[in-house]
């Protein structure tokens, strides 16, 4: 299942080690097939409030995910950015093209205590 790596960058920089990391991070996420969806783009808030940028990731699954975000190369240039850029970065595992909201929400009345 396709995994998503979401970042909301609460302050933003241009210093000069964040644009070194954002020139290096696409190597680090070719050997575990990460790509793009997201990157630094300002939001259309329609709920809520959402200061800074958001960036997204694929991988094809969490052990993938776990394994960039974990390896020697990504852990190298992780604080070019950390060091400059505060965030929440968070793993999440996507749904199948069948999935269907009706069933979650069935389970969730079917559980005890609810």
């Amino acid at each position: 299942m396709t995994v998503y790596a979401v970042a909301h960058l609460h302050t933003l920089s241009d210093h000069d080690d964040v644009l070194t990391y954002i020139e290096q991070i696409q190597d680090t996420m070719k050997p575990y097939d990460g790509r793009f969806l997201v990157h630094g783009t300002a939001v259309e808030v329609v709920e809520g409030e959402w200061p800074g940028a958001l960036v997204m990731l694929s991988f094809p699954d969490m052990r993938a995910a776990h394994d960039w975000y974990t390896s020697a190369a990504y852990q190298k240039i992780l604080p070019l950015r950390t060091d400059h850029i505060g965030a929440n970065v968070v793993l999440a595992e996507g749904v199948g093209p069948d999935y269907d909201a009706r069933e979650t929400a069935a389970a969730m009345r079917a559980a005890p205590g609810t």
